[in-house]
């Protein structure tokens, strides 16, 4: 018999990429991820890991077995859905990450939603930069989160995650009101092609955004946090490319649109496979979807 508790630290192997790490997402030691992976081979009667010293990656067997440990966790989460869809009432927490302007925009016009119209629902809301929370509700720590997505990259979560479109926003250049642009009703990207930037750090796919659109760009100071980038740029000390809704008003900086087809930020909530009926979950999602501005007409894609 194959233990799925097992497949749980196959999977956060996969995900994190070392023992350590993996350890460290399942609040596990790494000596406690080595025996269940080494009992899991024992069970599966393959070698699902190539070891050199202390690094290891999978193997074939260890690929295919992740796709079924996939495969286990979503049909456990339907299992819990279905249990709980069984009780008369819906009352319980749900945890949610989300960054900044999410939580302006959408999770707190919800949870007000929800006091009113479902007491019994509590949200707790942990405050992440978009990119992190997936990470997040993968390994388990929350049960819902409120993402961001360019198209940059293809998806590689398919198979765990249903995805809910929430809105999406394009990106503005934000400029000192002393710039020579700042006046101008659109401003085209490459008129600041001589211009310093102020841009998130590396690894935030908003950088990641900069990157493509602005052939490159001299970046001075690095933030993630776009208050602080706007507040940079009233100072006069760069540029920046901020979504729409991130953008707050500091006296000395003007959000500007780009000429054209801007980038665009589509925002939307994922649930781990398998969880999206359970009836906190839906009771939530649906607060969150009223709550989104003008979500009926957003980018609509089908739940994936």
């Amino acid at each position: 018999m194959i233990d799925p508790r097992r497949l749980r630290v196959l999977r956060a192997l996969a995900d994190h990429g070392t023992v350590t790490a993996a350890g460290q997402a399942l609040h596990l030691t790494p000596s406690a991820v080595s025996q269940q992976l080494a009992a899991l081979e024992a069970e599966c009667g393959q070698q699902l890991l190539r070891r050199w010293g202390r690094r290891v990656s999978l193997t074939p067997a260890g690929e295919l077995m992740v796709v079924h440990a996939n495969a286990v966790a979503a049909e456990l989460e339907r299992a819990r859905a279905t249990l709980a869809a069984l009780d008369s009432g819906v009352r319980g927490m749900v945890r949610l990450a989300s960054f900044a302007s999410a939580i302006t925009m959408v999770v707190a016009p919800a949870i007000a939603s929800l006091r009113a119209g479902s007491p019994g629902v509590t949200l707790q809301v942990q405050d992440v930069e978009g990119h992190a929370s997936i990470p997040l509700l993968l390994d388990g720590e929350v049960d819902l989160a409120i993402t961001e997505e360019y198209r940059l990259s293809p998806r590689t979560d398919e198979s765990r995650l249903t995805r809910f479109p929430l809105y999406v926003e394009p990106f503005d250049v934000v400029l000192p009101t002393a710039h020579r642009l700042a006046g101008a009703s659109e401003v085209d990207i490459d008129e600041l092609a001589d211009d310093e930037w102020i841009a998130p750090k590396p690894g935030n796919p908003c950088r990641d955004v900069l990157m493509i659109v602005c052939a490159n760009p001299e970046i001075r100071h690095v933030s993630d946090d776009f208050h602080a980038i706007t507040t940079l740029v009233a100072a006069g000390e760069g540029v920046a490319l901020v979504p729409r809704n991130a953008f707050t008003a500091v006296p000395g900086a003007v959000a500007v649109p780009l000429r054209g087809e801007p980038p665009l930020r589509r925002v939307f909530a994922a649930v781990r496979r398998g969880s999206a009926d359970h009836p906190l979950l839906k009771t939530v999602l649906a607060a969150l979807l009223d709550a989104a501005p003008g979500h009926a007409n957003a980018d609509r894609e089908s739940r994936t």
